[in-house]
């Protein structure tokens, strides 16, 4: 997904990018969506696969205390 769009769900849920990295904004996203902030915590499987930041999720490492 891009930046683009995921600044367009962001104001769609009032939440405003600022200069917020991508996993940043995605995980405020995931926080406003009342689901967990997994972003990038994957190792490449994630059991949410309803989730449209999956594909972004898979091929990203973000350093985080939240697991899939």
């Amino acid at each position: 997904m891009k930046m683009l769009e995921i600044k367009e769900k962001a104001r769609g849920l009032g939440i405003t990018a600022g200069k917020m990295k991508k996993a940043e904004l995605i995980h405020a996203i995931q926080a406003a969506e009342a689901n967990r902030q997994c972003f990038g915590t994957s190792n490449g499987q994630c059991p949410y696969t309803n989730c449209c930041f999956m594909e972004d999720c898979l091929k990203t490492r973000v350093l985080s205390p939240a697991t899939c």
